[in-house]
């Protein structure tokens, strides 16, 4: 049986990914802050293996994949928003968060999966990092998210690179407008100044593709992929 650890699981993208890999018949190492909405995965899903973790502690990260043990796919998915505004309203600490969580947690993910893949028998194993389509055009006032996005697409090239030895593949997905609480949240907003909701689509999608991904054989990767509502202004954005 194939073995999958998923980050940021208890909620959004991450929750709809978990249950998909339920029902696909995989193992599924849930990891996120919230005991609760893991348990709630687990509690009907024999499957699901909740690990409480925050992603932006080195000790919990190394003690989360210790306890999970072999592991061929991560799901690279933890991450926030931030603040929004112009980078003169940006304060530092709000700026940390953000790094903390989007870079910092993923490198610390990626770090451990990586170890762990280049050791295990069967080795290798395949890293799936969350982009955005912010990893390539930004959201106005979205300067942390937008930062953070366009270095986890540096990341994964270097992983990519770095895994080719030990039969370890990396790729990206980068998504455009899934609808979770972020998009509801952000279309009050929307609504609250007059505009109107951004176009989204149904977060299964997102999470039949992940699972697509995850299930190439090693020899097959899918380096980077977009998918996105198709009313988004992506081409031509700007």
């Amino acid at each position: 049986m194939k073995r999958i650890m998923i980050t940021g699981a208890s909620s959004g993208i991450g929750r709809a990914v978990a249950l998909t890999f339920c029902r696909a018949g995989w193992d599924v190492g849930l990891i996120a802050r919230r005991h609760a909405a893991l348990a709630e995965i687990a509690d009907t899903h024999a499957s699901a293996v909740p690990l409480v973790c925050d992603v932006t502690q080195e000790d919990q990260v190394a003690r989360a994949f210790a306890d999970f043990g072999h592991v061929d796919v991560l799901f690279n998915n933890a991450g926030m928003f931030g603040a929004q505004g112009p980078i003169d309203q940006v304060a530092l600490d709000d700026w940390r968060q953000v790094v903390d969580v989007n870079l910092t947690g993923m490198f610390l993910c990626a770090r451990a999966a990586f170890a762990a893949m280049k050791v295990q028998l069967p080795h290798g194993g395949r890293i799936i990092n969350n982009g955005s389509v912010s990893a390539h055009v930004p959201r106005e006032g979205a300067m942390s998210y937008t930062t953070t996005k366009h270095a986890i697409t540096g990341m994964t090239k270097s992983l990519s690179l770095d895994g080719r030895p030990f039969d370890i593949a990396c790729g990206q997905i980068d998504i455009g407008n899934a609808y979770t609480d972020m998009i509801a949240d952000m279309n009050a907003t929307r609504r609250a100044d007059g505009l109107p909701p951004v176009p989204s689509i149904d977060v299964q999608h997102i999470a039949d593709a992940v699972l697509a991904m995850a299930s190439l054989p090693l020899s097959a990767n899918v380096q980077f992929q977009t998918i996105m509502a198709t009313q988004m202004p992506y081409i031509g954005r700007g």
